[in-house]
């Protein structure tokens, strides 16, 4: 089974990765994302992929994507994207 990290995103970064022009996804240097981002050694933690979604209902946008890993980059952690895996409830999004 793939190690998931799971993301919530607004609409318009959803877009960006689903067109292709985001291939970073950017998150605050916080406690809580140390420690999804880092086990208990402090040892980074290797997803397989992402799993995003934007919003919170049942059949909002989602997307699967292959983790690539992550980096510190001006001052955040820097989750690079890889390939997108799969789709649901994206028919219809404005993507142009």
């Amino acid at each position: 089974m793939p190690k998931v990290l799971h993301l919530t995103l607004y609409r318009r970064w959803f877009l960006e990765i689903l067109k292709g022009t985001k291939t970073t996804e950017y998150r605050e240097i916080t406690p809580y994302w140390k420690k999804r981002l880092f086990d208990a050694e402090g040892k980074p933690v290797r997803y397989d992929e992402i799993f995003f979604r934007n919003g919170y209902a049942k059949d909002c946008p989602k997307m699967r994507v292959k983790f690539l890993g992550f980096s510190k980059e001006k001052g955040k952690y820097a989750i690079k994207l890889g390939k997108i895996l799969e789709t649901a409830n994206v028919k219809g999004l404005a993507i142009d």
